[in-house]
């Protein structure tokens, strides 16, 4: 019997279905949503099932976290190097969140593409307006809390940020699941295994013929 659907929040209008098949040229992906509600663990998770998929590291000035390697999870930057990039146009998208820039780097993304290969943007709600008016095919997918209470938790849980700097994330989570809306497909991240299912899902639907072949 299948498992049924987790229940959607009250904040959230859960979308889901199947995106367009590949075209020659890649299809590029936005992954947006509050912090702390998953994205990169639910992105790591994709991209070892799925490695042909490109993810774009962003270009921060926020100061690289214990676990984390230049060039892997970000690139870390001054604050004087990212307004270069600002000022230079090498940046598809750029946003300032709970005082750090963050940026995609553009030329990768379109090389990327035009080699026929999907890329996935893990980035902030700014960044994904930013894309939809540069790129307006990308299909853009909100990962959502099962609650804020429960967002406040893993926040908490981190231990990586202060009172203050909480305090700063929970309002701007509120403003964020405002714009749900603007998104073709809403997530929510209560188990991150089905989660990761219905993500695959919609990247990567079984073809008839596959199914066809399932007893």
């Amino acid at each position: 019997m299948p498992a049924s659907p987790t229940p959607v929040p009250s904040e959230c209008t859960q979308q889901q279905g199947s995106l367009p098949a590949p075209t020659p040229r890649g299809r590029l992906v936005v992954l947006t949503g509050p912090s702390g509600v998953g994205k990169g663990t639910l992105v790591s998770q994709l991209r070892q099932r799925h490695p042909e998929l490109y993810f774009s590291v962003s270009v921060t000035t926020r100061p690289p976290r214990p676990s984390e390697q230049e060039g892997v999870n970000y690139y870390f930057r001054s604050r004087e190097e990212f307004l270069n990039l600002i000022e230079a146009n090498e940046l598809l998208e750029w946003a300032q969140y709970a005082g750090n820039f963050y940026g995609t780097p553009r030329e990768i993304v379109f090389q990327k593409l035009n080699q026929g290969q999907d890329v996935l943007l893990e980035i902030e709600l700014a960044g994904a307006r930013q894309v939809r008016q540069q790129y307006p095919d990308a299909i853009r997918i909100f990962l959502c809390p099962p609650s804020l209470e429960e967002l406040e938790r893993r926040i908490r849980e981190r231990g990586q940020d202060s009172e203050a700097s909480i305090e700063r994330r929970l309002e701007q989570a509120r403003k964020e699941l405002n714009a749900q809306d603007e998104f073709d497909y809403v997530i929510v991240n209560d188990n991150l295994e089905q989660a990761l299912q219905e993500l695959e899902a919609l990247l990567y639907p079984p073809s008839p013929s596959a199914e066809e072949q399932q007893p």
